[in-house]
């Protein structure tokens, strides 16, 4: 399919590993230009020479940290204006209200969820000024479904999924979307760090979190290439009159109450 997006520019974060450089990846598969921020510069160097070599396209790395309001606006000076902003930084700690102190939420929370707010601030200035644009934020089924084993996290991402719809709401009157994809387990490093800490409550022993499997639907969790396969679709021409609005793609895991 001709998803209308080729020769367009993206710029993702998060981009060193897992669902961010799979979304690199799949726009670079489809004739977009990037740019490509996270706080890793060697895994970013390395996307950059392989997609450049295998698509054509080309590809600014940026190594950053993301985590506070001035490195996002200088992330945003440094690479300017941009077709597709996909918002996906983010290692929020998993653990309940007693053992997540309030120095590693607010760690949390600054590189995720006000990161989000700061970047997307940033570029929907550009945007709106430009009559056009589409802003991505990858947020996680958590925020739907809520989680007192991941509070901060479920927390946040229901934060971000309001902060998501009311900007997308009234977006498109100024020719820029804005909306939302909803992950729940997808396999990445990420996931097992959470998955260790969900076998260590659930079990009493980290070692165990591989049984956790079982519990999900399709015995699997979601690859990272099918997560961002949807944020681009939802970035392309062919999603135009999808805004304020944020889309699950957890197996049903939200839908049936289960947390996995």
């Amino acid at each position: 399919m001709e998803l209308g997006i080729r020769g367009q520019t993206a710029l993702i974060t998060g981009a060193s590993k897992g669902i961010g450089l799979s979304c690199a990846r799949a726009f670079a598969a489809e004739g977009c230009h990037l740019h490509l921020a996270a706080r890793s510069a060697a895994p970013m160097e390395e996307a950059k020479a392989a997609l450049e070599a295998e698509f054509g396209v080309s590809v600014t790395v940026h190594a950053a940290d993301l985590s506070d309001d001035a490195s996002m606006r200088a992330l945003a000076d440094r690479v300017g204006d941009v077709d597709v902003l996909v918002n996906n930084a983010g290692d929020i700690p998993a653990g309940d209200i007693e053992a997540v102190d309030d120095a590693a939420w607010r760690r949390g929370w600054d590189l995720k969820v006000f990161g989000y707010i700061s970047l997307t601030r940033a570029y929907w200035i550009r945007m709106k000024a430009r009559g056009r644009g589409v802003i991505v934020n990858d947020i996680g089924n958590s925020g739907e479904n809520w989680d007192a084993r991941y509070i901060a996290g479920s927390s946040g991402n229901a934060s971000l999924m309001a902060f998501t719809k009311a900007l997308g709401a009234v977006s498109l009157d100024h020719g820029v979307r804005v909306v939302g994809v909803n992950p729940g387990p997808v396999a990445t490093d990420r996931m097992v760090k959470l998955m260790k800490r969900r076998a260590l409550d659930w079990y009493g022993d980290e070692g165990r979190w591989g049984e956790l499997f079982d519990k999900y639907p399709g015995k699997r969790p979601a690859t990272p290439e099918e997560v961002a396969d949807l944020i681009l679709f939802l970035a392309s021409s062919k999603a135009g009159y999808i805004t304020g609005t944020v889309v699950t793609i957890d197996g049903g895991i939200a839908s049936r109450g289960s947390i996995i």
